[in-house]
């Protein structure tokens, strides 16, 4: 009886009959032939009530879901749920879908509703676009039943509670992962030239000639041959190139519901493929008051499970970043030159200048390449039309600080430190390019 009670339901069919025979018993004090009428209307409606709880309660399971859910969830993408749902009564049911999704996207409403022949499966599919990291809990689905007569409802508590990580965007990867395939560097007309390099990996012993480093010398070779000879090493070809996250307060500003935090997340998964796929060397560190989650520059089966771990647990701390901090720590643990891609945002030229002197320092050592990002807000400001002396003061506000982004990018090129300065959403792609570019043009 207590389930019976907990998963019975009157349909809003009964409560419309309800208000329609007591209209009929108001009418009958006036005409008593509506007075009979009303009494056999209810009895009716007693019965087939009783009836329809009869058979909905007949089987107990008339209707199962199941619920295929992908092994994680990519952040800021659209993520595939499929439902299966089957009709196992032996009549037409009218069907009532209510999904508990996690709490991260605020709908309490998200719901389907069905008809289902008898024995009839039907398949629901629907995207979730998670905008954070993190576990997102799954609930149960929720099902009401109903016969043909719609007078009860019978609820299915169904599906299994389930929790799932969210990854950075993985999904993007395979859009990305075709630019790891061209090489820029071979063009018709063109032969390649093999480089002496100053690996640690020997290739042979030969005679001495102008020009070769004189740090390479064979001195037992040379005696024995009474000539100088040196050692020559093949050439390193995997570069280290590390992705650096800012994850100060300055990368808490949301587009698309996306925080820039987020953004070069993604970005840092999906450039690590292309790098590892280039045979370069991919690693990571994030900062603000200290360097944390640092994955060291390796080119290894496990490096992408390594730098999505790091980059699922980066968390920020709303702190103002310290980029004094960051170049002390890269200057101890980063020896050998590498290309290191920056993600941060400067907004204007004082907030540049406040950390230009440890850009450029690190640009001494290393091919430091800057990721910032346009406001987009602030472009469809100026595009928009003004209408009023306040729209027309907003959009030279906007223009102003529109042009403070190009003094920063000329000031940096002034000191020979590479940037980019893109939308957020086309973050991905244009830092793949230019790491592209960079490796074609042979300057790391």
């Amino acid at each position: 009886m207590k389930n019976l009670y907990n998963s019975l339901f009157l349909h809003s069919r009964f409560f419309y009959s309800i208000v329609a025979i007591a209209v009929l018993f108001v009418v009958g004090f006036f005409v008593p032939i509506f007075f009979y009428i009303s009494k056999i209307a209810l009895l009716v409606l007693t019965l087939l009530t009783v009836i329809d709880i009869f058979i909905l309660f007949s089987n107990k399971k008339g209707i199962t879901v199941e619920r295929l859910l992908p092994e994680r969830l990519s952040n800021g993408d659209n993520n595939k749920i499929t439902l299966q749902i089957k009709n196992k009564y032996s009549f037409l049911s009218y069907v009532s879908i209510i999904e508990e999704l996690p709490y991260q996207f605020q709908k309490r409403d998200f719901f389907f509703n069905l008809k289902l022949i008898s024995k009839q499966t039907k398949t629901i599919y629907y995207d979730l676009r998670p905008t954070q990291r993190g576990l997102y809990f799954f609930g149960h689905i929720n099902v009401y039943a109903s016969t043909p007569l719609q007078l009860a409802t019978k609820k299915y508590i169904l599906g299994e509670e389930k929790e799932l990580k969210c990854y950075p965007s993985f999904l993007q990867l395979r859009a990305f992962n075709f630019k790891a395939f061209t090489d820029s560097t071979i063009s018709y007309g063109t032969k390649k030239v093999r480089r002496i390099g100053h690996s640690l990996e020997f290739e042979q012993i030969k005679e001495y000639v102008s020009g070769d480093d004189i740090r390479t010398l064979n001195w037992k070779a040379t005696a024995k041959r009474n000539q100088l000879m040196i050692n020559q090493y093949v050439e390193q070809k995997s570069q280290p190139v590390y992705s650096i996250i800012d994850k100060g307060r300055a990368m808490q500003m949301h587009f698309n519901n996306i925080s820039l935090l987020d953004y070069a997340v993604n970005a840092t998964l999906a450039i690590s493929s292309v790098i590892l796929r280039k045979q370069d060397k991919a690693g990571m560190l994030s900062f603000s008051k200290k360097l944390e989650d640092i994955v060291v520059a390796e080119q290894r089966n496990s490096q992408m499970n390594l730098i999505s771990e790091a980059l699922y647990n980066i968390k920020t701390d709303f702190s103002e970043s310290d980029f004094s901090s960051l170049y002390a720590v890269v200057k101890r643990k980063i020896t050998n030159r590498s290309l290191l891609i920056l993600y941060t945002n400067f907004e204007t030229m004082d907030g540049l200048n406040r950390q230009l002197s440890y850009l450029r320092a690190l640009a001494k050592n290393h091919l430091l390449l800057v990721v910032f990002f346009k406001n987009t807000e602030l472009e469809s400001v100026i595009n928009s039309k003004s209408d009023s002396i306040q729209d027309v003061y907003d959009t030279i506000i906007a223009e102003k600080f529109m042009h403070e982004k190009k003094r920063i990018v000329n000031a940096l090129k002034k000191y020979g430190i590479q940037s980019v300065l893109t939308e957020p959403q086309n973050l991905t792609g244009d830092t793949i390019n230019k790491y592209l570019e960079l490796k074609s043009r042979g300057l790391f």
